[in-house]
């Protein structure tokens, strides 16, 4: 388990080189990305699913980037996309094409209705993080607003 997460780690931080994220924040994303991956691991051991470690690790990502962003100033982007990584379903969409190409159906639809619930438990972690955080600053702005009324 802890050379997965160093795995992770490693993986993450050459990931974010090549996507060009700024030095200063480089030890952010790779901690954001193996914190993902822990995440996984662990929910994956206690629940044995994939598409709940998946969702949860997203949520994690989603949330812990928006709150880097906001403290580093720095788009969400930036700690998001290669925080990622880790938890993208490459290996699903593998399996998919090599046992498309055995002709083996039956596997073929197991492991693409697999590939898309991780997808979707991801999109979902990414717009339920984002909604509260939409929903906190617009709070927070209105707050202000009122606050300088007075």
């Amino acid at each position: 388990m802890i050379l997965q997460i160093i795995g992770a780690f490693v993986s993450v931080l050459c990931f974010s080189i090549i996507l060009e994220v700024p030095r200063k924040y480089l030890l952010y994303t790779s901690a954001t990305g193996s914190l993902g991956w822990l995440i996984y691991l662990v929910v994956l051991r206690v629940e044995n699913s994939t598409i709940m470690g998946s969702l949860i690790s997203a949520i994690v990502v989603a949330l812990l980037s928006n709150i880097l962003a906001r403290s580093r100033k720095a788009p969400v982007t930036t700690f998001f996309v290669p925080g990622i990584l880790p938890i993208v379903p490459g290996v699903g969409m593998f399996r998919v094409v090599y046992y498309m190409l055995e002709k083996d159906f039956e596997a073929v639809k197991s492991y693409l209705f697999e590939t898309f619930m991780i997808a979707g438990a991801i999109a979902l972690a990414i717009f339920l993080i984002d909604s509260i955080f939409l929903l906190f600053l617009r709070y927070d702005r209105r707050r202000a607003k009122v606050g300088k009324g007075k």
